[in-house]
């Protein structure tokens, strides 16, 4: 008799970015397989490679990855996780207030949210009717930030996520990376600092606990920032 076939329940859930609707699976034992590898291989490549084809694989939907918030990346991979291997996140966080007790923690996933600041815009008037729309840093940006330890070349990063440029109502059209690079340098420091503060405000997945330290018995407000932290 031939083994039986495993039918794979399916999940639903809304896109932080889009507010869209997507349908995703669990991973299998076979991608958790490759997670594991990557993860202990401390290699950034190896563990950006296990998430995104992860993501391509349990997200039923047609998307595309690429083009993703970063954001969003770490949502949907928390809740993947979450449906794959447990909905309860367990974790050992320090007591600020003494820098060094520490404390076993435990939430589920689903209370973990991307939260969107008040006032954060995409869309940026910079004055002499110039307007840009940006785009929310991808994947990419996330094995730089949190795998290779790189500094962000905060005028490279802008370059990255200039969207458009309009003049009045009309479309600049078109640009490389290297032309945003250059344009970037001609604006004022008053304009530059608009843009800067799109990154400042920029929606993020955290979660808030409260924490006792049962040495000085100091109640302590904790954030768990990250898509990283949660597996710390």
């Amino acid at each position: 008799m031939p083994l039986p076939d495993i039918v794979t329940p399916t999940h639903e859930l809304v896109v932080p970015s889009t507010k869209k609707k997507i349908k995703y699976r669990p991973f299998l034992v076979k991608e958790q397989k490759i997670l594991i590898i990557a993860m202990e291989s401390k290699d950034e490549v190896q563990i950006l490679e296990a998430i995104k084809n992860i993501l391509k694989n349990c997200i039923i939907s047609r998307i595309k990855i690429d083009d993703l918030a970063l954001f969003d990346i770490e949502y949907l991979f928390l809740q993947i996780r979450a449906r794959s291997i447990s909905e309860e996140l367990k974790l050992k966080v320090t007591c600020p207030d003494d820098g060094e007790t520490e404390v076993d923690v435990s939430f589920l996933a689903n209370d973990v949210k991307v939260t969107f600041p008040e006032g954060h815009k995409k869309v940026i008037k910079l004055g002499n009717d110039i307007t840009l729309e940006m785009r929310y840093p991808n994947l990419e940006y996330f094995s730089t930030v949190n795998f290779a330890g790189d500094n962000i070349d905060p005028y490279d990063l802008v370059a990255k996520c200039i969207k458009r440029v309009y003049i009045g109502e009309e479309d600049s059209g078109t640009f490389t990376f290297k032309e945003a690079r250059e344009w970037i340098e001609s604006l004022t420091a008053a304009q530059f600092d608009k843009i800067q503060e799109f990154f400042n405000t920029m929606p993020s997945l955290k979660h808030v606990l409260t924490v006792r330290n049962p040495k000085t018995k100091v109640d302590n407000e904790i954030t768990i920032e990250g898509l990283v932290s949660f597996f710390g």
